[in-house]
């Protein structure tokens, strides 16, 4: 979809104004604020329910624009940029002095991203700064890919709502840290470890010592409704206990519901990994409003195109856990 060259205009009066404007990303819909404006900032925390310790993602409208936010740019950096910007991939970089530490939470580092939606440009282009946008949901809840998922979650907490149609990939972008002369994955996303690796390397897994990331609590991108995660054969079994005892379920797997019953919610999802994860948060949305007691999915294939949405889908079972915490297993458009 196209932007609008008036609402684009109308979007940035209210980016400089310090209000809150919900935009299209390729991943998510981020919810965007002035990053250089601290009321700004502070009413994206405000509005999603964001714990002040976990750090933004900047979104800027390419490499030259991100500069002005970092104290150095790694080589590492600067050839992953120019492989994958505008796209799905942020960079963890060392932050320029004048980044407002509530963007950083508190760090030394800042996330930058520079987006490939056609609307995120035009609106970047314009507005000629950086916008801080994490996902336009709720904090910990499921992030929207449609405009209509922002205005039902955030409604008057965002001044303005950029309609894009559905986002193209419908994941949380893939996040990298460059620092101290090493490539870290913090969050598996649509751009892969191996893509990474073909362009600079060896890639770390991260460790005690690696920056807080959005997207990396043990619970995260979930509904509502309880969500279970187990292979195919458990999960029609479990249906059908459920089932037998009059309980409502809701099933979002790849193979077809075995049979029919009014107390039974079945979405058949896509066999590829990119179509998955296109389809994965609408499905899940859909099913955390069918009213059912449960919400049980199967699990997806093993294998690095299946990565993130293994990711994002044990994250969304982990809710009911206990208490979460950053980092127990290594959000944000």
């Amino acid at each position: 979809m196209l932007p609008d060259a008036a609402r684009i205009e109308d979007a940035v009066r209210q980016l400089r104004a310090g209000r809150l404007v919900a935009f299209p990303t390729e991943t998510v819909y981020g919810l965007g604020g002035d990053a250089g404006n601290p009321a700004a900032v502070e009413r994206i925390f405000a509005a999603k329910g964001r714990p002040p310790s976990h750090p933004l993602i900047v979104h800027v409208s390419g490499l030259a624009a991100a500069r002005a936010w970092i104290r150095d740019l790694p080589e590492a950096a600067r050839r992953l940029a120019e492989a994958f910007w505008p796209g799905p991939l942020t960079l963890v970089l060392p932050k320029a002095e004048h980044v407002l530490p509530a963007v950083t939470g508190g760090q030394d580092t800042v996330a930058l991203r520079s987006p490939a939606h056609p609307i995120a440009r035009a609106l970047l282009a314009a507005f000629g700064g950086g916008i801080a946008a994490p996902s336009a949901n709720r904090y910990g809840r499921i992030s929207p890919t449609r405009a209509a998922d922002v205005r039902e979650e955030l409604g008057d907490e965002v001044a303005l709502i950029l309609d894009g149609g559905d986002c193209e990939v419908g994941l949380e972008s893939t996040i990298v840290a460059c620092l101290g002369g090493r490539v870290t994955l913090l969050r598996p996303g649509a751009v892969s470890r191996s893509q990474i690796a073909d362009v600079i390397g060896a890639v770390s897994d991260p460790d005690a010592q690696a920056p807080r990331a959005p997207g990396r609590m043990r619970s995260h991108y979930a509904p509502r409704t309880p969500l279970a995660l187990m292979p195919r054969q458990a999960l029609a079994a479990e249906a059908a206990r459920g089932l037998a005892a009059g309980e409502r379920i809701a099933v979002m797997a790849q193979s077809a519901a075995p049979s029919q019953s009014p107390l039974l919610a079945w979405r058949q999802m896509p066999d590829g990994a990119a179509a998955y994860g296109r389809a994965l948060y609408a499905t899940l949305r859909a099913l955390d409003a069918a009213g059912a007691a449960r919400i049980l999915v199967e699990a997806v294939p093993e294998g690095e195109a299946w990565a993130a949405i293994a990711d994002r889908l044990a994250r969304a079972s982990a809710a009911g856990e206990g208490p979460a915490a950053e980092g127990d297993v290594p959000e944000a458009p």
